[in-house]
């Protein structure tokens, strides 16, 4: 009988916010969540173990640095709703939790916006340190007009111009992080009285449109010098992006068939870069509704539909597509508003309502419906397999109740994964990075970062 291959398991990341409500609005409500706690660090520990029990590979957490008064003319239902605010730092939480994990990643998100690089290089490396090589970094360059005005600006820095940006950006941090000092500079002589070597230590003298930086790097290098770097720009300029830059690349397809296109599109671009097509792992988020058998689990997701907002829902894709949804007639088909961006939710709802246009009002709630996977846990392990083999890597998992959705899916839908190879059953040592490609802590030399090692370092690996 010939071998078969086993398969590839997944990585799976808790997807959360350091926030009331992330994506799914109006749960905070139930009382079978945590949501309003998320100003208590307990909250978080409580989470963070139960991942790490459950062998995730990280908790993965969005951010935001901005408001626009997106939806029916104004703020009040972000407000009122808890629509992504209040909003507390990823980066400070992230770190808050080192000493609460021993093994999962902590990936938080940064905007090219709230920090210069050379402090946030300097930040990044400590976190590096302090958590032994487990830190990634959410790399955005911010879509809301408010993160802009909040940053000094009048309005969003064209589109175009942002990724201009964020390639100066990552470049000063790149020069930093590998660049700066070899990997022999500290020479811990205590003799000789002698930490560290000057001759082996470098400044960077970056000159740039946005950025003078002169260097050098002020902490030494971490066990990961550059962390995982993880980005979801869906555009053009932000697949280019991430193309060249990315370690992960977060993705919403609403289907498996989905997946294969933007797969293809994002890999072909790595290898145009100069990378190996393997060298991202591409991410899709997705919730599950858990039952033994699939009729309780139909129940369930029922359940959570009757309490989720529909408000909060059109704000949230309001605010994603640019377009104020909340001054639209609510039973409006939506295909006479020739809105870009939503035709694949459209088509989701149109394919579980045969013969029924959807309005205005079906989007949100086609919204909330897309990416969720329903179903006992055989059923859920069928499903993922089925996106594995069209072309995912991961899953950020998202909640609908937190710690609930997660607890759930490690109770039930965890050991039959494991038992098919599909989710990791323990921690292999290393970094973060070391556990997601297990080619060592270091980016590969074919990483435009790498071009920044300095020569005698790269010569000696």
């Amino acid at each position: 009988m010939a071998n078969r291959t086993a398969p590839r398991r997944l990585i799976f990341n808790g997807f959360s916010m350091n926030a009331v409500s992330h994506v799914y609005h109006g749960l905070w409500r139930r009382p079978d969540t945590r949501q309003t706690e998320f100003n208590d660090l307990a909250t978080w520990i409580e989470l963070v173990q139960l991942l790490e029990r459950g062998k995730f590979d990280s908790l993965f957490l969005a951010d935001i640095i901005g408001v626009d008064p997106a939806y029916k003319g104004g703020w009040d239902h972000y407000i009122e709703e808890a629509v992504q605010i209040p909003i507390n730092d990823s980066g400070v939480l992230a770190a808050a939790l080192i000493g609460a994990t021993q093994n999962l990643g902590l990936v938080f998100t940064s905007s090219i916006l709230q920090d210069h690089p050379f402090n946030f290089a300097r930040r990044v490396s400590t976190f590096d340190h302090l958590s032994k090589g487990r830190v990634g970094w959410n790399i955005v360059t911010s879509v809301s007009h408010n993160a802009a005005q909040n940053f000094g600006f009048d309005r969003i820095v064209p589109h175009d111009q942002r990724y201009l940006w964020a390639d100066e950006y990552v470049d000063v941090a790149y020069k930093l992080w590998e660049g700066s000092w070899e990997d022999d500079a500290v020479v811990l002589d205590r003799a000789g009285n002698r930490y560290a070597d000057p001759g082996k230590i470098h400044r960077i003298h970056h000159q740039g449109s946005f950025y003078k930086v002169l260097g050098p790097h002020l902490s030494q290098p971490s066990p990961q010098r550059t962390p995982v770097l993880f980005q979801a720009g869906a555009s053009r300029a932000g697949r280019g992006f991430a193309a060249r830059n990315a370690e992960g690349t977060f993705i919403a397809a609403l289907s498996p068939d989905g997946v294969r296109k933007v797969a293809a599109d994002i890999r072909a671009q790595a290898v145009a870069a100069g990378r190996n097509s393997d060298d991202i792992k591409i991410i899709q988020g997705l919730t599950f509704v858990v039952g033994s058998t699939e009729e309780e689990a139909r129940r369930r997701a029922r359940a959570l539909e009757e309490d989720t907002s529909l408000d909060g829902l059109l704000a949230h894709i309001s605010r994603d597509l640019g377009i104020d949804l909340g001054k639209l007639e609510p039973d409006r088909p939506v295909d006479e508003l020739e809105i870009d961006g939503v035709q694949g939710i459209i088509r989701f709802f149109e394919e579980a309502h045969p013969g029924k246009r959807a309005t205005v009002r079906d989007l949100g709630f086609a919204y909330a419906g897309t990416n969720r996977i329903v179903g006992t846990p055989e059923q859920i392990a069928d499903e993922l397999a089925r996106w594995q083999e069209a072309g995912i890597d991961g899953v950020n998992v998202i909640y609908q109740t937190t710690p609930g959705t997660f607890a759930a899916f490690i109770e039930h839908v965890t050991p039959v994964l494991q038992a098919r190879g599909l989710q990791q059953t323990d921690y292999a040592p290393g970094t973060l990075r070391d556990r997601l490609f297990g080619a060592g802590p270091r980016l590969p030399d074919r990483h435009p970062a790498a071009r920044h090692r300095h020569r005698e370092a790269v010569a000696a690996e």
